[in-house]
Order: structure tokens, then C-alpha cells, then sequence
């Protein structure tokens, strides 16, 4: 296949492209594929996570824009495009019973309304291959499951002349991914072999949470080997710093034991147009070489 390959991952909130499906970004990257970041919402209402960051009146009365450089950095760091689709954070409800979502926020958007940008987009970068959440959202923030709801729809209608016809000349993209990197055979996998060499595992506490957030077990099916951009996708983390402790969970596991025991991010296919065996090890199985 001569053509230009391009992946496009529809994410929720700036970092999320950073935690779900980063190494294998900066894989494709440094292939030459052209990768697109489609961001749904500004963060806005996002939690400043950080401890050394909380309680500073600056990032507090300017977390969109803070939140903005953040992903700036990440993007740089990646070496990935991309682009806001223009929503506002609806937050993570929190309490019992829970409160009502705030007016005009993305998950309360029409699903057809909210889906529109996300055509254009898909038609102007008119990628083969774009990766988001499941139905759970991956786990259960309104502002994922809202990802995964427009993206399905925006997956069946970017190709149809008939649907948005003001959003550009009809695009069909091939095959459509669930990002699936908190897995319970990977996460069981490091915990284990933490617990083998004697170390404290992070994961004890996932995995009895998991639970309460897993709806029914997932189906991988596509394991892309990516273990040599570990470090990039850290940085590219590390970045999103209103998000995340560089001491925290998130890097407690030593990069050697993670490409040891689990060098691959992995994915659910959930849509092709065109034919592929599984398991995978490539986004791109069965466009390659039509």
C-alpha cells in the first residue's frame, strides 16, 4: 500500500491520550504514520490530582488554560497532531446519590449534534484506523462513555453522503478499536511478577477494585508491541502535571520488568471493513497491503 496510513484516537480529556495507547502513537510515529489526537473536552472540570500542584490559586483559576500547555507538551512529546473538538468537561459525579451533571456539558450534548465535529474531523485527516473507548467508557466517567457514543456514530456516518452533508466529502474509516491497556491479564501479569522479585506491587488494590468498574470480561485482540516507547509515553504523562505524581501508582512498576513481562498495549477490534486474522499485532492488519 503506497497510501498514507493515519490513525486517529478520539480521547476524552487531555491526558488521557497520554495514559491509553501512547506508546503505540509514538510507535506508528516513528513509522511514518500520521497520527491525529482528537480531544474531546478541555478538562475543565478535571481535579487537580498532583499534591505537589494542589491548593495553587493560579492553576486552580486557570485550569483550562493550564490544562491547554499541558496537552501542548504531550502533544510535542508524541510527536502526534492534534485538535479539540470544542466540549466542556461534565466532571466525574461523585456522592449517593449522585448530582446531576452540569448544564452544557459534553455528556449531556445530543449524541447526533455532538457527533458532527467529530465527522468533519474525520473527513478533513481521513484516517484508516481510530481507537476509543468501549461502551463502559473504559471505565464509568460520563465524558468516555459520551466519547464512545459519538465516535460510533461518527464511525458509520463520516462515509455516508447523506448524513452531515456540511461537514466535508464522505470518508470510511476501515476499522475502529477499543483502547483496552487496563487489562486484567496485564494487570495480573505485573503484579505477579512484582510479588515473584519480592516488590510491592500497585496493583493490589486494582485488581480487587476491578469489579465494581468491569462490566464483563474484554476480548483482546490486537497486541501492538511498543515496549521501546515505554519511556516516551512516561513522558508524555508526566507532562499532563496537574494529572498526574511523577512519584505515584503510575510508575512504580521498573521499566524492565514492564517490557520483560508486557511489551505490547493491547485493543479490542470492535469494527472492520476489511479482512484481518486474530489475534493482531498491527492497527493496520488487512490495510497494509490492500
Amino acid at each position: 500500500m503506497t497510501e498514507q496510513l493515519r490513525l486517529m484516537a478520539v480521547h476524552a480529556h487531555p491526558d488521557d491520550e497520554s495514559s491509553k495507547g501512547a506508546a503505540t502513537m509514538a510507535k506508528y510515529v516513528s513509522e511514518g504514520v500520521d497520527v491525529l489526537v482528537a480531544t474531546c473536552t478541555g478538562g475543565e472540570r478535571g481535579s487537580i490530582l498532583n499534591p505537589k500542584l494542589q491548593g495553587d490559586p493560579y492553576i486552580e483559576e486557570n485550569i483550562h488554560e493550564v490544562r491547554k500547555k499541558e496537552m501542548d507538551e504531550a502533544r510535542e512529546i508524541l510527536g502526534v497532531k492534534q485538535e479539540w473538538l470544542g466540549f466542556v468537561d461534565s466532571g466525574l459525579p461523585e456522592g449517593d446519590p449522585l448530582p446531576p451533571l452540569p448544564d452544557g456539558c459534553f455528556a449531556l450534548q445530543d449524541v447526533e449534534a455532538a457527533a458532527e465535529p467529530l465527522v468533519r474531523l474525520i473527513r478533513t485527516f481521513k484516517p484508516q484506523v481510530i481507537t476509543t473507548y468501549d461502551e463502559n467508557g473504559g471505565y464509568p466517567h460520563p465524558d468516555h462513555i459520551m466519547t464512545h457514543k459519538i465516535t460510533m456514530v461518527a464511525f458509520e456516518a463520516a462515509g455516508d453522503p447523506e448524513k452531515y452533508p456540511e461537514a466535508g466529502e464522505p470518508w470510511q474509516p476501515q476499522k475502529l478499536y477499543y483502547n483496552q491497556g487496563f487489562n486484567r491479564p496485564r494487570t495480573v501479569a505485573l503484579h505477579e511478577a512484582l510479588l515473584a522479585r519480592g516488590m510491592d506491587s500497585p496493583y493490589g488494590e486494582w485488581l480487587e477494585r476491578w469489579k465494581q468498574f468491569e462490566q464483563r470480561e474484554r476480548t483482546l485482540t490486537t497486541y501492538v508491541p511498543c515496549d521501546e516507547f515505554f519511556e516516551i509515553r512516561d513522558k508524555a504523562l508526566i507532562a499532563h502535571a496537574t494529572q498526574i505524581d511523577p512519584d505515584g501508582g503510575w510508575f512504580r512498576v521498573p521499566m524492565d520488568i514492564q517490557r520483560e513481562v508486557w511489551p505490547t498495549e493491547e485493543y479490542e477490534l470492535a469494527k472492520s471493513l476489511v479482512d484481518t486474522s486474530l489475534p493482531e499485532d498491527d492497527l493496520f492488519a488487512g490495510i497494509r497491503n490492500n
